[in-house]
């Protein structure tokens, strides 16, 4: 069994109103060594690393919690963050325009790409985007292009890292930039994190970590996201309020990567935060629909608990 109890003061502000029943595989002794085996079962021959971690109780429970997987788009959760954190504090504004040329454009870049095309048809290059545009982007469509100029704009990876540090995660990090931080092969630890790290980071935002009204705007972007409609979200009963970020890698030989971090809020309940990575071990260019159903199950595992 693998349990973990957090600091229960940086949850302060999430059990204040919670109710007191906690989902019976995140507080029942053997639980923990259920929701291990339940989800072991759905590897299929790749490698799933999950973290549930309940936030009125702070107990954490998974499978392969401590194992390193490559974060791909999962980065751009802690990005959006990172700019709204630095607003607050009154650094940068959010309606601080930066220039967008064709050359930030990447292969997976809807919002840039378009604000780059209606630019070019109006005869006013470079196009001008917000932060909070930009941020947006980055978390809700997962603009690749957006990420990173959020990233250059906020002092490159060493930053991320910074961000990540003083916020209690001395694992997660940031070696690259978008795509190349997707070509992520056994034995690579760049640009990686764990479930444990990354369910404990999102948690520590929520409690506070991130101004109130910061951590409800990045909520309410998670929730508008759209990418994961088919992985963790799609095994939630209908009427649960949740959001997250997927991340997704593959191609060039590298096995297929298929990931989210989600954000769920089960009725009369304290909030879970689930950190999912799954290495598929299959070298393919995009997860296959049943790649993405191993993660839709784990949200069955998960709701069924409660």
């Amino acid at each position: 069994m693998v349990r973990e109890v957090l600091d229960r003061r940086s949850f302060l502000l999430l059990g204040a109103g919670a109710a007191a029943a906690s989902c019976r595989m995140l507080s029942a002794g053997g639980a923990g060594e259920d929701l291990s085996v339940r989800l072991a079962a759905l590897e299929r021959g790749g490698r799933l690393g999950v973290a549930v971690l309940d936030t009125g109780t702070g107990t954490l429970r998974g499978h392969r919690l401590d194992e390193r997987f490559a974060l791909c788009s999962t980065f751009k959760l802690v990005l959006a963050a990172m700019v709204l954190d630095r607003a607050a504090r009154g650094e940068r504004g959010l309606d601080v325009r930066l220039a967008v040329t064709a050359a930030d454009v990447l292969k997976h870049a809807p919002v840039v790409a378009a604000a780059v095309e209606a630019a070019a048809a109006r005869g006013s290059e470079p196009a001008l985007l917000a932060l909070a545009d930009l941020a947006e982007a980055a978390q809700t469509t997962s603009d690749g292009a957006a990420a990173n100029l959020l990233l250059r704009d906020l002092g490159g990876p060493a930053a991320f890292n910074g961000f990540c540090r003083r916020h209690g995660d001395g694992v997660t990090r940031l070696d690259r930039y978008e795509p190349e931080m997707n070509d992520v092969r056994a034995g690579d630890v760049r640009d990686t994190t764990t479930p444990r790290a990354m369910a404990q980071l999102v948690a520590r935002l929520a409690s506070g970590g991130l101004g109130g009204e910061s951590w409800q705007t990045l909520r309410q972007w998670m929730v508008a996201t759209k990418t994961g409609a088919a992985r963790v979200r799609r095994g939630l009963p209908a009427g649960w309020v949740a959001g997250d970020k997927t991340g997704t890698g593959g191609g060039d030989g590298v096995t297929v990567k298929c990931n989210d971090v989600v954000w769920i809020e089960p009725p009369g309940r304290a909030p879970l935060v689930v950190a999912c990575y799954y290495d598929t071990g299959v070298v393919a260019d995009w997860p296959s629909a049943t790649d993405e159903e191993v993660l839709a199950e784990v949200g069955r595992v998960v709701a069924s608990g409660c």
